[in-house]
């Protein structure tokens, strides 16, 4: 029985229920009038439950997709406006004792070289990024209890903040590490990490057991349950996501929202985040084995569906994919891209940036993070680099309430403005900085709050002479 408010996996994640949500989704796929009403309901901004979005998604009407994508358009630019935040992920480790067949990092490969960062190396890499003008990461390692423990995660946590180089300082790290238990989630909470993200792969049990065929990771259940013992262990901004093409993504896409409205159910917050990975040719690793690939057509449609199911969760999008996917769904949905991002231990500030045999997997998108922020400028949007609601603790239900209110306009598109003009203080090409002060100028306009836009125009370019940190 499907029970969002149980904390037992198979419970909030019930098969019986998604199977029971195709089988309507595809018995109303060209049911125009219920399509209707649940865009009508959809228009209120309030959301969709799975059942709902997953007509949507099925939906074969060439005139209602349209409406679907247009209708993404729309709450993408009601919640979120022209922002999309930056980030990098950090590898610490690729050491790991699990089996999944679809990562190069697992325990039986022996192509690729094993590695663990030194607090000395992590600072290496650091500096790196912050003199690319990043401010915030993601904390990425393989599962080895022996070779990167919590202590060893904490304490390049710590020396993560530590590091202020020139102008530099990352301000939020988020960590995308194996599930764990409530106390070491506890201890995470206390390092003052931002998100914790973890992505299920999969939610069809049968196809994860087999995915995970060996290690800690085989647990279904435990796997499925690590958010709320990150909850119990006080980290309320938690982020998910599957790996679009293990299993059919219709079924990806109903377990997602189901996650969601457990997390809701059960402790008043949905995601923070949603990521929506595809999976990408790496070493000991050929996507075409894996028979569930997603064409581009389908893959806007399940951004755009998430996009109305959860209008408040920011969606997330790596450099798995390519300039023109991005390019393509950032209006649809996508709040947060990862940019100049390197997916191999240590490949910032060494040599292996480009190799193939020691990334995760390959990236699509290499351009440089000065190249991603002027390409977004170009496209109308503001490249932010704000942490600001989460240094100021606005996290969990009170990061919600704002943004499901609208209120957040008011203060994530001015933070945006300001770090923007921070990134082309300190980092940005010529032709960055000539393009990104007309954006500011042109951007202040839309802050809602008339009080807020004389506060921000009048600072703005205080940054130029110090002013650094800002943020309201």
């Amino acid at each position: 029985m499907y029970n969002p408010k149980s904390h037992v996996a198979t419970e909030f994640i019930s098969d019986d229920e998604i199977q029971d949500t195709l089988a309507y989704a595809d018995a109303n796929k060209e049911n125009a009038a219920l399509i209707d009403q649940i865009l009508e309901k959809a228009q209120l901004h309030k959301g969709l439950n799975h059942r709902e979005a997953s007509v949507l998604l099925a939906c074969t009407l060439p005139d209602k997709n349209a409406e679907i994508l247009g209708l993404a358009k729309g709450i993408k630019e009601a919640f979120y406006g022209s922002r999309i935040v930056l980030f990098a992920p950090l590898y610490l480790s690729n050491y790991c004792v699990n089996g999944c067949v679809y990562c190069p990092f697992h325990g039986q490969n022996k192509h690729i070289p094993r590695k663990k960062l030194t607090q000395d190396e992590i600072r290496r890499e650091v500096i790196a990024l912050q003199d690319m003008g990043h401010k915030r990461l993601a904390l990425e390692t393989g599962e080895d209890p022996r070779n990167c423990p919590i202590e060893y995660v904490l304490e390049s946590i710590n020396t993560i903040y530590s590091i202020k180089h020139k102008n530099g300082a990352i301000r939020r790290v988020n960590v995308n590490i194996a599930a764990t238990t409530v106390e070491n989630y506890r201890k995470l909470h206390e390092a003052g990490i931002g998100t914790y993200i973890l992505f299920q792969e999969t939610y069809h049990k049968a196809s994860y057991l087999k995915l995970h065929p060996w290690g800690p990771k085989h647990d279904y259940d435990y796997h499925t349950e690590a958010m709320d013992r990150a909850q119990e262990g006080g980290i309320d901004d938690v982020g998910i996501g599957v790996l679009f093409g293990l299993d059919k993504y219709r079924y990806e896409f109903a377990g997602l929202l189901m996650h969601a409205e457990h997390l809701e159910a059960a402790f008043g917050v949905g995601p923070h985040t949603i990521s929506v990975p595809r999976i990408r040719p790496a070493d000991d690793i050929d996507p075409d084995t894996f028979d569930n690939g997603i064409s581009e057509e389908t893959f806007e449609k399940i951004v755009a569906c998430i996009r109305i199911a959860v209008p408040y969760t920011g969606m997330i999008m790596s450099t798995r994919e390519s300039m023109a996917t991005r390019r393509n769904v950032l209006d649809l949905g996508i709040s947060q891209i990862s940019g100049a991002s390197v997916t191999s231990v240590g490949g910032y500030a060494g040599t292996d940036r480009d190799s193939l045999e020691s990334n995760q997997f390959d990236t699509s998108d290499k351009r440089t993070l000065d190249e991603v922020v002027r390409w977004l400028m170009e496209l109308g949007y503001i490249p932010s680099f704000c942490t600001a609601c989460y240094r100021a603790g606005r996290t969990g239900d009170r990061f919600m309430s704002l943004c499901k209110s609208g209120q957040i306009q008011n203060c994530c598109h001015p933070n945006a403005l300001m770090t923007l003009k921070e990134y082309l203080e300190d980092y940005a090409s010529p032709e960055t900085v000539a393009l990104g002060n007309r954006v500011i100028h042109e951007k202040l306009t839309d802050i809602p709050n008339e009080r807020i836009r004389e506060v921000v125009g009048k600072h703005i370019d205080e940054i130029a002479v110090g002013a650094r940190d800002f943020r309201i």
